[in-house]
């Protein structure tokens, strides 16, 4: 034992916030009917920054007119 004082645990991950509504299927415009993102942007969307990630849900209501 070292006698120091324990390390307080590290806090919790932030949870990466997802426009996905649970309906997956790929219409013919090549995105998703349920969140409208494109298949590149599902594949990549937990390596996104914060800033792509918000590029992404910003532009996402346009797409579902």
């Amino acid at each position: 034992m070292t006698g120091g004082a324990a390390r307080p645990a590290p806090p919790p991950a932030a949870a990466i916030e997802s426009p996905c509504t649970g309906v997956c299927a790929i219409a013919d415009d090549d995105r998703c009917r349920g969140c409208a993102r494109t298949l590149d942007e599902i594949a990549g969307w937990s390596l996104m920054t914060p800033a792509a990630r918000a590029a992404v849900m910003a532009a996402l209501p346009s797409r579902r007119r």
